[in-house]
């Protein structure tokens, strides 16, 4: 039960240390510059806050993640929610079935094999726009990062490169990849201060009106094991 604790924490800090990191790596990109200047970096950004004034949207994603100091990576997949504001629902089904659910304020983190939740401060965790926690609202990303549109990027993608605006060990740079067509941002990459880096890619998004506040609760059932995330 000790090295399958070890191993959570791990998980837990390949979440919300190394953050997001997906798709390619900018270095397979091909040059497209005369097709992204026909959009200028305020344009991108009014069709994306456009695209997701919705309260929410869902997606199945596939992530990979890697701590470069201990060598390790961990690939995972699963279902996303999301809600303005700052609530989110990642239900992780491989390898293993966990959750990680927050209305905003509480963050929740359920590893059902175990019957064992941990709970914490959700601002700790996702203040700044850690932790993906732009996509619970796209217009963070103009309060809380100064924004560059690069000139070279994969065919089909607008590549934004986020900067936090307050510096943090957390996060050094965000890559977001959008989708020409549809505005939908279906890659994110990440990197913090020690170079590691986590990427998810998203499909089968769907914009949705109503997705109930029930979601971005969690029930603690009779019998489960409570640890405090913020003592960890």
């Amino acid at each position: 039960m000790r090295f399958k604790r070890i191993l959570f924490l791990v998980f837990i800090f390949l979440f919300f240390g190394g953050q997001v990191a997906l798709a390619s790596n900018l270095s397979s990109k091909t040059a497209s510059t005369s097709d992204a200047s026909r959009l200028s970096l305020d344009e991108v950004i009014k069709k994306v806050e456009k695209h997701y004034s919705v309260s929410g949207f869902t997606a199945h994603f596939s992530q990979t993640s890697s701590i470069k100091a201990m060598e390790i990576t961990d690939s995972a997949s699963g279902r996303a929610f999301f809600k303005r504001s700052g609530k989110m629902r990642w239900e992780y089904e491989t390898p293993d079935r966990q959750m990680i659910i927050t209305d905003g304020k509480t963050l929740w983190v359920f590893r059902p094999e175990d019957n064992q939740v941990m709970i914490g401060k959700a601002p700790s965790f996702f203040e700044g726009g850690k932790g993906f926690s732009f996509l619970s609202d796209m217009k963070v990303i103009r309060e809380k990062f100064s924004m560059v549109l690069e000139k070279e990027t994969e065919e089909g993608f607008f590549v934004l490169k986020l900067l936090p605006r307050e510096k943090t060990y957390d996060i050094v740079e965000i890559y977001l990849w959008i989708s020409r067509n549809t505005f939908d941002v279906v890659r994110i990459l990440t990197y913090n201060s020690y170079g590691d880096e986590t990427r998810i890619v998203f499909n089968n998004i769907q914009l949705k009106q109503n997705l109930d506040d029930s979601l971005f609760i969690f029930e603690i059932s009779e019998g489960v094991e409570v640890l405090n995330l913020d003592e960890q």
